[in-house]
């Protein structure tokens, strides 16, 4: 099988997240491409499932990522599971206050959810969980353990698939 690892990435930390993904995708036994959504490329992306990331931008996902998944090609991708994924801000743990817990679904979480449900809009069949990789600050770096979190997400998601 053959898996695609679309991102978009400001200050290099989604990309680390796509590398980890492709990374684990191959240690899996499947064959990964990645590709930046603001790179041209001379065909379109084709596969067996897709992996689209985006960090998250003050309560969305890039223009760029939406654009890409706005372009893809519903005969080749339509029945075919598509992940979204994103870099986003600390989420509050257990002991956060009720404020932060809502701020936090409002500006953080509420992202990589959108995307999913404008892909599914469109026909696409993208999975009900997403994949949220915390980093440090507004630039990064990321948060300890998190390509890890990436790799063990990306196992079982694979280790799910039909072949």
């Amino acid at each position: 099988m053959k898996g695609v690892v679309a991102y978009d990435t400001y200050y290099g930390n989604t990309r680390q997240v796509a590398e980890a993904i492709a990374e684990q995708i191959r240690a899996d036994g499947h064959e990964a491409e990645i590709r930046n959504v603001r790179e041209k490329y001379p065909e379109p992306p084709r596969g067996d499932f897709l992996f689209v990331g985006s960090p998250n931008r003050i309560k969305h996902l890039s223009r760029k990522t939406k654009k890409f998944v706005k372009k893809l090609d519903l005969a080749s991708w339509k029945g075919k599971p598509i992940v979204v994924f994103a870099t986003v801000g600390k989420i509050p743990g257990e002991n956060a206050t009720e404020k932060e817990k809502l701020d936090a679904q409002k500006w953080v979480l509420a992202a990589a959810p959108e995307l999913r449900d404008f892909a599914r809009g469109r026909g696409l069949n993208a999975v009900e969980e997403v994949l949220l990789v915390q980093v440090e600050g507004l630039k990064g770096p990321l948060m300890a353990g998190g390509l890890d979190l990436a790799k063990e997400f990306t196992h079982k998601f694979v280790g799910n698939l039909k072949m």
